[in-house]
């Protein structure tokens, strides 16, 4: 799994909406942006993705160097689209494309969290 830059990681940070709703996780090892229990952004190794809704999806992936988050090969998550790495040297426009996620996220139902396995004991061997 790519390794994401400090760099990286304070660009994200300086990203994200100053909104009392954003959390900010790790996930695939790397940090993401929560709002609800629902991810709509994150960094994987030097990239950024978003969560966007179709229409919006479908705008970014005009874009060269746009594509489905994939973070492992052959399964992409298909609501996620990670930004043009030049994108990262331009901030207002990535501030932009986060603010259009946090919003089209914030806008799902808040994800339930899901309740804790029971523990499980090992049957004692003979």
């Amino acid at each position: 799994m790519p390794k994401p830059s400090e760099e990286t990681k304070a660009l994200f940070r300086a990203a994200l909406p100053p909104d009392p709703r954003v959390q900010t996780k790790p996930m695939f090892g790397q940090l993401a942006g929560f709002v609800n229990g629902n991810m709509f952004t994150g960094i994987y190794g030097d990239t950024v993705f978003v969560r966007v809704g179709h229409e919006a999806r479908a705008e970014l992936l005009q874009h060269d160097e746009a594509h489905l988050f994939e973070p492992m090969e052959g399964r992409p998550m298909k609501d996620y689209v990670v930004l043009p790495q030049p994108w990262t040297d331009d901030p207002p426009r990535l501030r932009e494309w986060i603010a259009r996620a946090l919003a089209a996220t914030a806008a799902l139902p808040p994800k339930t969290p899901k309740p804790p396995k029971p523990a499980t004991s090992k049957p004692k061997r003979p």
